[in-house]
């Protein structure tokens, strides 16, 4: 199928490439032109046929906004666009209805994976109408990992950027947790090899996972984080997570926690958050602070 395909940063240019190694064809706009196919919204609409998808692969809020406003006057009935950026799942209802009344489908995806999703495949998480969530199915199986996991329709509009909002949040309580018994390890002084006895936990425990791997990369890198400010940021989603479970009467102790240990990292140089930056830098290829 073709796709049209907004947004070729760090996720969408290796999105762009997975779904072409697939067979399809995607024409690709970014507003780098070193990185896009055509030079402007107009032109990528031209060059697909109708009926299209259209994926946008931009920041949210504004830029996602901007996006979809400027795709509802190109599009035409029974076009398709996709929302697979971290876009609040509030802001999608009021795409779907701004899109709708230009009788264009709009289906939201949460997408997880970061810089390995080239090679590993991406985790989606969708929401929307099932005739959309169709004519969108190719395209979702060819970014998905191999086997029959790892894809789901999440259910209605708001579904899919929702189920990665709680995703998100997980991960935010995952990291905490590996940091503080980094740090706990690294402060006594029986332990003398830390970094060890994280890569012995790699294979036979309960507690192994991919986030577990990451962390042994990031000690192989640095084996004490020593070139690392203790500073992570929070993309926004983590807040999110908890505002709903404020608003839904949800506990939720462990991920509110964690959000608050990265407001912490603002305000001293925190060994927690060295392993947390090390970790988003693995996993997602987000931006660390060096020490001078």
């Amino acid at each position: 199928m073709e796709l049209g395909l907004v947004g070729l940063g760090k996720m969408g240019g290796n999105m762009r490439e997975r779904i072409r190694r697939a067979g399809h064809t995607v024409v690709g706009y970014d507003r780098n032109p070193d990185h896009a196919d055509v030079h402007s919204l107009e032109e990528l609409v031209g060059k697909l046929q109708g009926p299209r998808v259209v994926w946008v692969m931009v920041p949210a809020g504004e830029p996602t906004q901007t996006t979809i406003d400027a795709l509802a006057e190109l599009l035409e009935p029974g076009d398709v666009v996709v929302d697979g950026g971290n876009s609040r799942w509030t802001d999608d209802e009021r795409h779907a209805k701004q899109l709708a009344e230009k009788g264009i489908g709009f289906v939201d995806c949460g997408v997880s994976g970061g810089v390995w999703g080239l090679e590993n495949g991406y985790a989606l998480m969708y929401g929307g109408d099932a005739e959309h969530v169709a004519k969108v199915q190719p395209v979702f199986d060819a970014l998905k990992p191999e086997g029959d996991l790892g894809s789901v329709h999440a259910g209605k509009v708001g579904a899919g950027h929702f189920a990665k909002m709680v995703h998100n949040g997980i991960e935010y309580a995952m990291m905490q947790a590996y940091a503080e018994g980094w740090e706990l390890l690294e402060k006594v002084d029986s332990v003398d090899n830390v970094r060890e006895v994280f890569r012995s936990w790699q294979e036979g425990t309960v507690i192994r996972s991919w986030l577990l791997d990451l962390a042994v990369n990031a000690l192989d890198e640095d084996e004490h984080l020593q070139q690392l400010k203790g500073y992570a940021q929070d993309s926004g989603e983590g807040r999110w997570t908890v505002e709903a479970a404020i608003d839904n009467a949800v506990p939720l102790p462990a991920i509110t926690a964690s959000l608050f240990a990265r407001f912490s990292s603002r305000q001293e140089d925190s060994p927690q958050m060295k392993m947390i930056a090390a970790l988003r830098n693995q996993f997602g290829g987000h931006a660390v602070e060096k020490k001078q």
